[in-house]
């Protein structure tokens, strides 16, 4: 299946005009910064520790407000997309050790007031889509590092969002499990349609996963360089194992580079 069309100028899904973040402590740490992300589309933020990538998914999120410019996050209002308008993951699963794992993922329902008989439905739909149905009824105590990532990500889509906003969610997985995970991701990408903006400190991650690459500075976060990664839709493990592949993890890498000078003080 290819990745979606993505020549409508105006079918843009999230905005960031000319952001900035000032912390309370006067700390600059994003900006100005500016991002169009259109709808269906699988961007990565790429950059050293402290540039702002989380900061701007928070942005984004709504999790936190810009010192100035403007963050605009259009919601698909169709009856296909009858759900919240974006999803977020965090780096750490961050799940209720006294409480299954059909119990976590029905937070966010249970917080918006959802009838259980719905929850249900959508608890199951979730469950499924991250290949945990058998598990409904373990604790996190029971799982391994990336079940527990699986259980994050299925919260997170039991709200059915438009866009996915990912924090470094596979950071602390080996590298079998990673590989996995990020195969898992893209296949629901695919199947969901979802824009995806996922932050990472890797750039063969970012290459393997992304229609598009940003590469950021150290902070205040601004963008420095940005990739279009083409290639072959599904990706699998033949791109992984490419020359195109290494090819674009070489460029990026180059370009990342910049970014790490000094960072030790950043």
């Amino acid at each position: 299946m290819a990745g979606p069309d993505l020549s409508a100028a105006d079918n843009i899904a999230v905005s960031l005009g000319a952001v900035t973040k000032v912390y309370d402590n006067g700390v600059t740490a994003l900006g100005p910064f500016d991002l169009d992300v259109k709808r269906g589309e699988f961007v990565s933020l790429l950059g050293p520790s402290g540039c702002g990538k989380s900061t701007a998914l928070r942005l984004i999120a709504g999790l936190t407000t810009p010192s100035s410019g403007v963050v605009a996050v259009s919601h698909d209002e169709s009856e296909a997309r009858a759900g919240h308008a974006v999803g977020f993951v965090f780096q750490e699963p961050t799940l209720m050790p006294w409480a299954r794992v059909r119990d976590n993922v029905r937070l966010p329902l249970k917080l918006a007031g959802m009838a259980a008989a719905e929850a249900d439905q959508r608890i199951g739909e979730a469950l499924a889509q991250v290949g945990l149905s058998d598990f409904a009824d373990a604790y996190p105590r029971e799982l391994s590092g990336g079940m527990k990532m699986r259980v994050s990500l299925a919260r997170a889509l039991v709200t059915r969002p438009d866009i996915l906003l990912m924090d470094e969610p596979f950071a602390a997985l080996d590298e079998i499990t990673r590989f996995r995970l990020n195969n898992d991701l893209l296949e629901l990408w695919r199947k969901l349609s979802m824009t995806v903006i996922f932050v990472t400190h890797s750039v063969f991650e970012s290459v393997y996963l992304s229609q598009r690459v940003v590469v950021m500075s150290q902070r205040p976060g601004r963008i420095n360089a940005e990739f279009r990664i083409e290639t072959a839709e599904p990706r699998a493990e033949d791109f992984r194992m490419s020359a195109g592949y290494a090819g674009y993890c070489r460029e990026v890498s180059t370009a990342l580079l910049p970014a790490y000078s000094g960072v030790a003080s950043a």
